[in-house]
């Protein structure tokens, strides 16, 4: 049994909350920039260096690379063999975004009471957290700050299952035509199938935690996100909705089995601002 103390954990999620918000990962850097390479629409090409040059700005300066700087969501694998000591753990991971966002000088854009008064937390608390228990006597945060923008161009459906396949690409492609620019493309796209309605929500997003260009090991589903990735890039949506071949920059796609009388689908997606951070305690 090994011990680990949350105020470990506070500190590490404070710095994520910056770094995450201030530096692209480089997965997605790079694809950007192959995107900026295959594109011959010359208004993508000119949002794509701007999208890259941006990036750049918020590196050099570390500064927010969008204004928008997202609900705060953690992923947390904890290992089995992990007892955390020190005071309470959901109330660390709160503390880690409070002190992060103050010190980063991130937006903050939580509201309580969201159907009434919606009165602004004023610290970006508190986050969505997520957790998984598993092998091994270490912790992995993962921390995705996510905008509105994109979040709320989200999509649930509940699928007949003779709606099969080409079900899950029609629902997949109406939601990313419908939301147009909304959610800034170029974007990642985030997909869960089956389960139960919550469940396959949360594999949508998780999906996103997927290096760009790392696709699922099951070959029939690896083979589902290129032809996605490749209808939605067909689209002509582009980058920022401003035409061109670069609408997506990978299809992620999560599955779970699902009831005899089901086939859910969910649709998450993520901006070209496709901010991540992990650390392992």
């Amino acid at each position: 049994m090994r011990e680990v103390q949350v105020s470990d954990i506070r500190d590490a999620v404070s710095k994520m909350s910056q770094e995450a918000n201030f530096f692209l990962p480089q997965d997605v850097l790079d694809a950007l920039k192959k995107a900026r390479s295959n594109e011959e629409a010359p208004r993508a090409q000119k949002v794509l260096d701007m999208i890259l040059r941006n990036s750049e700005i918020a590196a050099e300066k570390q500064i927010a690379l969008c204004q928008d700087t997202g609900t705060t969501v953690l992923f947390l694998e904890i290992g089995q063999d992990v007892h955390m000591i020190g005071g309470d753990l959901k109330e660390a991971l709160s503390e880690g975004v409070k002190v992060g966002y103050k010190e980063g000088f991130l937006r903050n854009s939580i509201v309580t009471q969201p159907f009434s008064a919606r009165i602004n937390t004023g610290d970006n608390t508190p986050p969505i957290i997520h957790t998984d228990i598993v092998p091994g006597e270490q912790v992995k945060i993962t921390i995705l700050p996510k905008g509105g923008g994109c979040e709320n161009m989200s999509r649930l459906a509940i699928l007949r299952p003779g709606d099969g396949k080409k079900g899950i690409i029609d629902f997949a492609i109406k939601a990313i035509e419908e939301s147009g620019g909304n959610p800034c493309p170029p974007l990642i796209v985030g997909i869960g199938i089956g389960g139960t309605a919550e469940h396959v929500m949360h594999m949508a997003k998780k999906s996103l935690l997927r290096k760009v260009g790392e696709h699922n090991p099951d070959p029939e589903v690896a083979e589902l996100e290129a032809e996605l990735l490749e209808i939605v890039n067909a689209s002509g949506i582009g980058p920022q909705a401003w035409g061109g071949r670069s609408t997506a920059l990978a299809v992620n796609i999560e599955t779970h089995p699902t009831h005899i009388t089901s086939l859910p689908v969910g649709v998450n997606l993520q901006c070209h601002s496709a901010r991540l951070k992990s650390t392992v305690i």
